[in-house]
């Protein structure tokens, strides 16, 4: 399904967000905190996009996705990315090799997101940070009506004007719908063996920031 959108994906993701999400790709690199030196994994990175900014901050940040055809994609946009083909429930990787992993709109798509968060635990390095960026639930009534019922009902629409394969975002609502709210993942991070998670809402919910430390 992503090796289907991914020649358009990243202007899809503007068109769909308003461009806000680049804001919220500002915050999730902000809460990742990365220092120079720094190894970063970016896990589910798509097209790399999420991971470019790591490098300007002097850390190296490792692009990995589970679809070829979004690193394909990727390589050929951002060629110096260094992106590595995984599957996040068992990550090419050995133990304690990142000092901070983080996953973007990613983990909802993983058939088992706790196997999938004690992956990321167990490939980063004692003290490291983990930094969930997720779809949430609004957390005003009103918004939440307006974003689950009108906004997520338009998305597939919306997604058409872009999109090489608009069925794909009626998996993307129906996700997003489907997924646990704030304190829920924060329970499951905490489940996967994460110490202190904690989450900040960003755009009233729409999306949340979730960090624990191994």
């Amino acid at each position: 399904m992503f090796d289907t959108v991914a020649r358009r994906y990243d202007l899809t993701n503007d068109l769909m967000t308003a461009g806000i999400q680049r804001s919220w790709r500002r915050s999730m690199v902000d809460a990742v905190a990365p220092q120079p030196g720094d190894l970063v994994l970016d896990l589910a990175a798509g097209t790399g996009c999420s991971s470019e900014p790591f490098f300007d901050r002097g850390a190296t940040a490792v692009p990995c996705d589970f679809s070829v055809g979004m690193l394909q994609q990727g390589k050929k946009d951002r060629p110096t990315l260094p992106f590595v083909a995984g599957d996040g429930t068992r990550l090419p990787f050995l133990d304690d090799t990142f000092d901070a992993v983080t996953i973007s709109y990613g983990l909802r798509n993983f058939v088992d997101p706790v196997a999938g968060l004690r992956e990321m635990l167990r490939v980063t390095r004692p003290g490291g940070r983990l930094v969930v960026c997720e779809f949430s639930t609004p957390t005003n009534g009103a918004l939440r009506s307006v974003y689950m019922d009108g906004f997520m009902r338009a998305l597939p629409a919306i997604a058409s004007l872009t999109a090489s394969a608009a069925d794909a975002y009626v998996y993307l609502a129906e996700s997003i719908r489907a997924w646990p709210d704030q304190a829920g993942l924060a329970e499951l991070v905490a489940e996967a063996g994460w110490q202190r998670p904690e989450w900040r809402n960003l755009t009233g919910g729409i999306v949340a920031l979730h960090r624990a430390t191994a």
